[in-house]
């Protein structure tokens, strides 16, 4: 499928010099047409997610309240509590804005917008419409140089090539992942990116004004220290870092698809964007033949541990392929 770049062994251990490169088209497409005329039944599972909102509401007001309870707690409290609490919740949000950028809450897309504009609120910055925009395009070009910004860019790969480096880039990788469509392929604002702005910045600005600096400090805690060097955070490194070079997305069968909105379910999402996580399972169910044979992980902790320790291991271990001819114009509706 897919050939490692040139490489050699450097004194700091990584072997890779390069991506892997595929000269095939990615792997969901015709798998989805495949499982779908053997099993015509799984198109009954496309569509919303009827408890969407509710979910999202809970999370979004039980964050919200933590926040203003801790307006008094101590640097260190605060600290904790982000961690071991708060972060769960966050990354909840974000994985739930992942989902409504799938248009998977409502069968109308300007109301996962919004409900994608609430859910941010607690993550403490605007990026539920910016996301959607990148995200879609990681699912329609899928790998494609230039255009999927779900992988690392070269100046990261130069930069991680130990144990102590990937550390560090795992712990800031929220960061990578925000900055990285900045360089390499902005894209100028709308109404919607605005509009998200506008609001968060209230939020924020309101939180400050009545219960003070420490209560958005725990936010923006809970956010960074979810996205780093935590067991959730394992699925950024989990579903298409390349651990075997047969295989470009991989898929988590562990517990905590229960606060992800079972993202680990990374193969059968990408195999059918348009069924929302509670029913990813069922894929697996009904076309088990399908993914039996995949290579799945059962801990994103013990991923993030392989990444940093395994010496051949890093930001080159993604699959890459030049653009086809209709690469080149705007990402399109889920298939």
């Amino acid at each position: 499928m897919g050939l490692r770049g040139e490489g050699e062994e450097t004194e700091n251990g990584v072997m890779a010099t390069d991506f892997f490169w595929s000269y095939t088209d990615e792997p969901h497409a015709s798998r989805r047409r495949q499982i779908l005329s053997q099993y015509p039944q799984i198109k009954e599972l496309f569509g919303p997610d009827p408890w969407a909102f509710l979910k999202i509401a809970a999370v979004v007001l039980l964050q919200l309240w933590t926040a203003t309870y801790l307006q008094d707690a101590s640097w260190l409290k605060l600290l904790i509590v982000a961690y071991f609490f708060g972060s769960f919740l966050n990354h909840n949000l974000f994985l739930a804005i992942h989902e409504l950028s799938h248009n998977l809450a409502f069968s109308t897309p300007s109301y996962n917008r919004w409900l994608g504009i609430f859910a941010n609120l607690p993550i403490g910055v605007p990026m539920s419409i910016t996301f959607q925009k990148y995200h879609l395009e990681h699912h329609r070009f899928q790998g494609v140089d230039g255009i999927d910004m779900d992988i690392p860019s070269h100046a990261e790969a130069y930069i991680v090539k130990n144990a102590i480096s990937k550390c560090i880039w795992v712990l800031f990788q929220l960061f990578f992942y925000a900055l990285r469509p900045l360089f390499l392929k902005p894209k100028p604002p709308g109404l919607w990116e605005f509009t998200n702005l506008i609001i968060q910045l209230s939020l924020d600005a309101g939180l400050v004004y009545f219960w003070g600096w420490k209560s958005l400090a725990y936010l923006i805690l809970a956010t960074f220290v979810g996205g780093g060097m935590h067991p959730m955070a394992g699925h950024f490194i989990s579903e298409h870092y390349i651990f075997n070079p047969d295989q470009e997305t991989y898929s988590y069968y562990g517990p905590l698809n229960l606060m992800t909105w079972s993202v680990g379910y990374h193969n059968e999402h990408h195999d059918f964007p348009r069924i929302p996580g509670s029913r990813l399972y069922k894929v697996k169910e009904i076309a088990p033949e399908y993914y039996k044979s995949l290579k799945s992980y059962k801990s994103w902790s013990q991923v993030i541990y392989m990444y940093v320790m395994d010496r051949t291991v890093g930001p080159y271990s993604r699959m890459k392929r030049n653009a086809s001819k209709d690469a080149g114009g705007a990402a399109k509706k889920d298939e």
